[in-house]
């Protein structure tokens, strides 16, 4: 910063002038520097699990898609939300504000009650006659919603008459409740999936533990990995199953597309969509009944028939994934006019995890390498890990995970792990 000085200050000079005299503020100069860079780089995002894991997810070849963490939530690279394919990021937005805040409360609340023309409260009608009364002593007539006196026979009230048709009126309140019933409609299938979900998660102890003891007896078939298969494309499908009901319920509704398509077109599309997600619904029923099958116990020729069922309903369930996200990708979402609604691409083998990061291509710059050694305290890994993060010799989709705190590692100064998507079989070994 001195006048005409043409001297450039690095990182490394910073760090060694600094770590001399005060190491503690070289150590958050590094901090500092590496949350710049990953809140300044859109390929790179921090995981938004809570409570922080102190990791950073870095993908290289497309922001579009769904990542697990080294911590173990999956979420969403695009909005950071929990993972939702076949949900778009501005579908699966709406679609969580209507579940958690109050509009379809309110809905319930026109539906099915109505206000006190005195203190303005919502009064629900728990008997035939249409003369009600209000907590506050306020009569009013259920029909129209007029203030009434008490005086009433079974046929009138007396002193008004509300015989005029008010279609305005009606219309709103039919709307309302024709809305109402087909979120709720979608919501209970929507819950019901998520619900079955959480469920069947206790499956992965209950495959492992009949597995162990399959294996122990003196059986003909010695290879139980079509269980373990057939639970982790239960659990993809399943999760498939259940965000697609938000997705058609914003894709089939009048709040995004209304103009986007007429309602013949509409109805053939949401009869397509909705055969495909029945298939799919009725198959991963099917597995989900055999993979609960006590297999552990049964003779030989019984656990090859439920080992032929569970191969053949994962495939199916794979196949019809597939051709679901076709129909979403091509025939939906693709025939429409605006293209801001993209849904990350389905994938066989599930969400892709991270893992650490080694270059395939120049291990010794690795920032494994670098900055687990112990005396890295001055070492200037930041410039190697930009180095890293731009050379693009790695050939996969990468994810980059750093902590800002971490007890077990090397890192003195940067507290940081650098995690990659799709470890080549080399970095593994060198891992």
């Amino acid at each position: 910063m001195a006048h005409k000085c043409n001297a450039i200050c690095d990182e490394d000079v910073v760090r060694t002038l600094v770590s001399k005299s005060q190491p503690d503020l070289a150590e958050k100069f590094d901090r500092f520097l590496l949350e710049s860079y990953i809140e300044d780089n859109k390929m790179v995002k921090w995981c938004p699990s809570t409570p922080h894991c102190g990791n950073a997810i870095r993908v290289e070849d497309d922001e579009l898609c769904e990542v697990e963490c080294s911590c173990g939530l999956q979420f969403c690279f695009s909005c950071s939300s929990q993972a939702h394919s076949p949900c778009s990021c501005a579908m699966w937005e709406l679609w969580r504000k209507k579940c958690y805040d109050e509009s379809e409360t309110v809905n319930w609340i026109t539906v099915h009650t109505k206000q006190c023309p005195k203190c303005h409260k919502p009064v629900e009608k728990n008997g035939g006659c249409n003369l009600v009364t209000c907590l506050c002593r306020q009569s009013f007539c259920w029909l129209c919603g007029g203030a009434t006196g008490r005086n009433h026979t079974w046929s009138r009230i007396s002193g008004h008459s509300c015989g005029r048709f008010q279609e305005d009126k009606e219309k709103q309140m039919e709307r309302a409740k024709r809305d109402l019933e087909r979120y709720m409609h979608y919501h209970n299938r929507y819950k019901a999936h998520t619900d079955s979900s959480k469920l069947e998660a206790q499956l992965s102890y209950s495959i492992r533990k009949k597995v162990s003891f399959s294996e122990k007896r003196e059986l003909q078939l010695k290879d139980f990995s079509w269980a373990t298969n057939g639970l982790h494309r239960l659990f993809r499908s399943r999760r498939v199953i259940s965000y697609s009901y938000p997705f058609a319920f914003y894709m089939f509704g009048d709040e995004l597309f209304k103009d986007e398509m007429s309602s013949e077109e509409r109805e053939i599309k949401q009869n397509l969509f909705e055969d495909q997600q029945q298939q799919l619904e009725a198959n991963v029923e099917k597995l989900s009944k055999f993979l609960e099958e006590p297999f552990d116990q049964f003779a030989d020729d019984k656990v090859m028939q439920i080992r032929i069922q569970v191969i053949n309903l994962s495939v199916a369930v794979d196949t019809l994934c597939k051709k679901m996200y076709e129909c979403i990708e091509n025939d939906l979402l693709g025939s429409l006019q605006l293209g801001i609604h993209n849904i990350t691409p389905y994938r066989s083998n599930g969400i892709e995890r991270a893992s650490d990061f080694y270059s395939s291509q120049n291990s010794k710059e690795a920032v494994g390498e670098i900055c687990q050694s112990s005396d890295c305290g001055t070492s200037g890994w930041t410039s190697r890990l930009d180095q890293a993060l731009g050379s693009g010799n790695s050939e996969d989709t990468s994810c980059s995970s750093n902590k800002r705190a971490r007890i077990d590692g090397g890192y003195r100064n940067s507290q940081t792990t650098l995690l990659d998507l799709n470890l080549p079989a080399e970095a593994i070994e060198r891992k």
